[in-house]
């Protein structure tokens, strides 16, 4: 099917065959906000959680959070500066971390936190590319390999199989 694209100074949208609008170049800016709003909560999160995690049995795994802090920093550089390139204000605000006096508990508010971010990766993707911004697709996809590693690490730390996040998540 051919795909058709209409272009003003601020807006431009794509269109499949069926001439059903896909997302507009300040949709997406909408949603890498959105998504770096998740990185500073990454940030804050794996600092406070590898400080705070007590015990023999999380000593490694304390270790790897603090590397994973720097790795969601360099993820947020990344979504701001294609925020920047398409005209938009990267977000200065943070979705919330939540803490526990559990280790488990904080390691699994990580690892849900990993999985919709993964979600939400994989959903940028498509958008960027039904845009026609391939190459911001491809950031994208790098920063995917990272959060899955993540969320490997987490999952493996609380004893679980990695999670099926293809599937849209389940409200409570």
């Amino acid at each position: 099917m051919a795909s058709t694209q209409t272009a003003t100074p601020t807006t431009r949208t794509r269109t499949s065959g069926d001439g059903a609008a896909t997302l507009t170049r300040e949709q997406l800016i909408t949603l890498l906000n959105e998504d770096l709003a998740r990185e500073y909560q990454a940030i804050i999160g794996y600092v406070v959680y590898s400080q705070v995690l007590k015990g023999a049995a999380f000593m490694n795994i304390a270790a790897e959070l603090e590397k994973h802090a720097g790795e969601e920093l360099q993820h947020a550089l990344i979504i701001s500066k294609q925020i920047d390139y398409l005209g938009g204000m990267p977000t200065t605000t943070a979705n919330p971390v939540k803490t526990s006096e559990r280790a488990e508990d904080m390691l699994r508010f990580d690892l849900d936190n990993e999985n919709e971010t993964i979600r939400n990766y994989r959903e940028r993707v498509r958008q960027c590319e039904a845009l026609g911004e391939y190459a911001m697709a491809e950031h994208i996809r790098d920063i995917l390999v990272t959060e899955q590693d993540h969320q490997i690490s987490l999952a493996t730390a609380l004893g679980k199989e990695v999670p099926d996040v293809t599937a849209p998540r389940e409200r409570a």
